[in-house]
């Protein structure tokens, strides 16, 4: 979905692809034809964007074989679907039972992760709307946060600056504009925002212009970490560190971590494939539910869980929705948007290809109706 600003700039929604994961083409291209087509058909929409993701196999076939990419490119036009932007987070398709840590692997360290963002580069390019401001590349908060070093961060560093000076040459190439999202989260090296606003500080625009490299802030991690939207924002305007993409979902909160059952209902949403982060208002974090109990259990917890923000929570649980809604204010209801691409970023959703259209419909329609609040109009 598109929707104009009052600045007269287009503003794009959409949903994160990763609702139904695929590890082949012929696999992505169902998921757009059983899934994302017929959601904008349920929207009634002229356009839905949709964030993409694509194993690093994936990625080098599409970057290197122009019929490839030009299979998807078919398919997105058949189902009226622009991609703006791309989730370059996860590297493999999982098969195993428990991803854990293994989610941020390889990290920025590893050459292996500035090859596959390079390939996720070249395809956004080639995919990429004429008419569409940028493009976006999510990517992971540099790596766990152990182990971690001088050698390591020096070595990230030299990895971004490489990235930086391609995504330079592809403009000048294409005449398209990329930029890296550079996402944080529980657990990283790049947990918190004034973390990130430090590291992103030497890609930020000396001009005042869009930087190449900027953060991508999700409100479902802003959240889980309890920093305050006015806080953040204010620390991003200082270290002037551009917000390249807005990533929408709410996080789970037990607000009385004593009641037995509301805390059995924390530990059944989200999936133990990954890690499920509990952090403590005031006080220290686990990595997963399953440590929770070395909490005090003196404040509330919040989970890193992404759920949708148009469904009550669980009995015993709320959400963070106060988060998610101060975030958008400040993102798109100001003068001018801070970002130009906004996506559902959601991981806890239904089975079964019926109810997924239904619930991502309605969870777009909720966030659509928030935006028409802050005085956006929806381009149709």
């Amino acid at each position: 979905m598109r929707f104009r600003h009052r600045d007269g700039s287009i503003v794009h929604l959409g949903y994160c692809a990763t609702a139904h994961p695929a590890g082949e083409l012929d696999e992505l291209i169902a998921g757009l034809d059983d899934c994302a087509g017929p959601v904008r058909a349920a929207l009634d929409v002229p356009v839905l964007g949709v964030g993409l993701w694509f194993p690093h196999r994936l990625a080098d076939r599409l970057a290197n074989s122009p019929a490839a990419l030009s299979k998807l490119r078919r398919s997105l036009h058949r189902n009226r679907l622009e991609v703006v932007t791309l989730n370059g987070t996860p590297h493999s398709h999982f098969t195993d039972k428990v991803v854990g840590r293994k989610l941020y692997c390889p990290d920025w360290t590893d050459p292996e992760r500035l090859r596959y963002t390079f390939d996720l580069v070249d395809v956004l390019a080639e995919l990429l709307p004429a008419d569409a401001s940028y493009g976006s590349i999510s990517t992971v908060p540099l790596a766990w946060r152990v182990p971690w070093s001088k050698a390591r961060n020096r070595a990230a560093r030299e990895a971004f600056d490489r990235v930086e000076q391609h995504l330079a040459r592809t403009e000048t190439r294409t005449g398209r504009t990329i930029r890296l999202s550079v996402d944080t989260e529980p657990g990283c090296v790049l947990e918190m925002v004034g973390q990130a606003a430090a590291w992103l500080d030497r890609y930020s625009s000396p001009y005042g212009g869009a930087s190449r490299i900027g953060l991508g802030l999700d409100a479902c991690h802003l959240a889980v970490q309890f920093e305050e939207p006015a806080d953040v924002f204010q620390m991003l305007w200082r270290a002037g560190v551009d917000v390249v993409k807005g990533q929408l979902s709410v996080a789970p909160t037990l607000v009385d971590p004593s009641d037995a059952a509301a805390r059995y209902m924390l530990t059944q949403l989200g999936t133990p494939k990954y890690l499920r982060q509990v952090r403590e208002w005031g006080g220290p974090g686990v990595d997963d539910v399953t440590q929770a109990y070395q909490l005090s259990g003196h404040a509330a917890w919040r989970m890193h869980t992404h759920l949708p923000a148009h469904s009550a929570p669980p009995d015993g649980l709320s959400v963070t929705t106060g988060v998610l809604d101060d975030c958008l204010t400040r993102l798109v209801g100001g003068g001018h948007p801070l970002t130009h691409h906004l996506e559902s970023e959601v991981h806890v959703w239904p089975r079964g290809r019926q109810s997924l259209v239904k619930r991502i419909a309605k969870e777009l329609t909720w966030l659509r109706d928030r935006l028409t609040d802050l005085g956006l109009d929806e381009v149709h």
